[in-house]
């Protein structure tokens, strides 16, 4: 989590999934505790499941701002569809192809 005076900004990579619960647990708590915008890059991410969704929502939810997702990668971009996570979030861009 990189916090800077006008937004908090949130990096994912490699697999987000059940192992990360309590970390997302604490980036959603923290990211809520500063009251900035909340951008959540996802340029690396491999794999989501649910837990990576709900972080998602909760975010979406607790934030007074909209939260930005910035570089989705296709798997991510349709787990947010398939949802409908993805109305509750700006979607800004797609992950540049490896």
């Amino acid at each position: 989590m990189l916090v800077e005076s006008d937004r908090t900004r949130i990096v994912l990579s490699g697999e987000v999934d059940a192992d990360l619960g309590a970390e997302l647990a604490e980036a959603t708590a923290e990211a809520e505790r500063q009251g900035l915008p909340i951008e959540v890059d996802a340029h690396h991410v491999t794999f989501m499941d649910s837990s990576g969704v709900a972080f998602l929502a909760r975010l979406s939810i607790r934030s007074a701002h909209r939260v930005r997702l910035l570089r989705v990668p296709p798997t991510v971009r349709f787990l947010l569809e398939v949802t409908r996570i993805g109305e509750l979030l700006d979607v800004e861009g797609d992950a540049p192809a490896s």
